[in-house]
């Protein structure tokens, strides 16, 4: 499970890191950075760019699916959300329910 966590963990970066230079690289209404690159950069990603914006779909859905599922794993391993763990306002204090005594800072009364 440690290895397959990794492995999901290491695909989640490199389609994010992907998915941030594709995207960059596209040119929009106005340009774009594939503008910068000359001739080159727009004969691959000019109007006609059908197959970058294919690429860019599924490196997003390669990231979108590993999001899922490594918050799926993480959750079954901990047993509960972290939204579960967060805890409420009437419960007290954060410090109060780690067992760390207060600092004993004098707390101004109001007056």
């Amino acid at each position: 499970m440690h290895i397959l966590t990794t492995l999901l963990y290491i695909l989640f970066c490199f389609s994010a890191f992907v998915l941030i230079v594709v995207i960059l690289l596209q040119e929009g209404k106005g340009g774009g950075f594939g503008q910068a690159l000359g001739e080159h950069g727009q004969q691959t990603f000019g109007v006609g760019a059908k197959g970058i914006n294919t690429f860019t779909g599924v490196t997003a859905g390669v990231f979108l699916a590993t999001a899922i599922v490594l918050h799926m794993l993480n959750r079954s391993l901990l047993g509960e959300s972290a939204v579960d763990a967060v805890p409420t306002a009437t419960s007290g204090s954060v410090l109060d329910q780690l067992g760390i005594p207060s600092a004993g800072v004098p707390v101004p009364e109001d007056q």
